[in-house]
């Protein structure tokens, strides 16, 4: 089914706001996955925050223009599925974990921080720890010398306090 000017217009709009709040762009070709693994892969992008949509591609061209994201046009031939995300690492992640188990989805590219990525480019950034999980390994990594510290305090205590029960 065709879209005619206005409805155009609207996807055009709705996918340059999504452009504008993403860092990363992560397009897949999903020719010959099922409605069924589509939907799954819908729900685990949207569980992760992911903008996930199939556009035609001059739609896509025209949102990305004038953005970080033009500079992967060229990778925008062909069947794609759209990721955007907000976190640098999600779009890749769920595109590429998707593609893992399934063999129909093939990762064809993407962009990061206005650099065209290819599909190696993708597979390693969804490699890369999510947000929060960096901060838990700052805060481990914080709180380690602090622990060691307390611990070395406790035991100087503990052994001045059975010397003076000695005497």
């Amino acid at each position: 089914m065709s879209l005619n000017r206005n409805e155009k217009a609207a996807v055009v709009a709705d996918v340059s706001a999504q452009v504008a709040r993403s860092q990363t762009l992560a397009l897949a070709e999903y020719r010959g996955l099922t409605v069924a693994h589509l939907d799954a892969l819908r729900r685990q992008a949207r569980d992760k925050g992911v903008y996930l949509h199939v556009l035609k591609n001059t739609l896509a061209r025209r949102a990305v223009a004038g953005s970080s994201f033009e500079c992967a046009s060229e990778s925008m031939v062909g069947p794609l599925i759209y990721g955007f995300s907000e976190d640098a690492v999600a779009a890749a992640k769920v595109i590429s974990d998707f593609a893992k188990g399934n063999d129909k989805l093939v990762i064809k590219g993407g962009a990061y921080a206005g650099k065209a990525l290819d599909a190696n480019g993708i597979k390693a950034l969804a490699a890369i720890p999510s947000r929060e999980v960096l901060i838990a390994q700052v805060a481990g990594l914080l709180k380690s010398p602090i622990q060691r510290v307390a611990g070395v305090l406790a035991a100087v205590a503990a052994k001045k306090g059975g010397e003076a029960a000695a005497a």
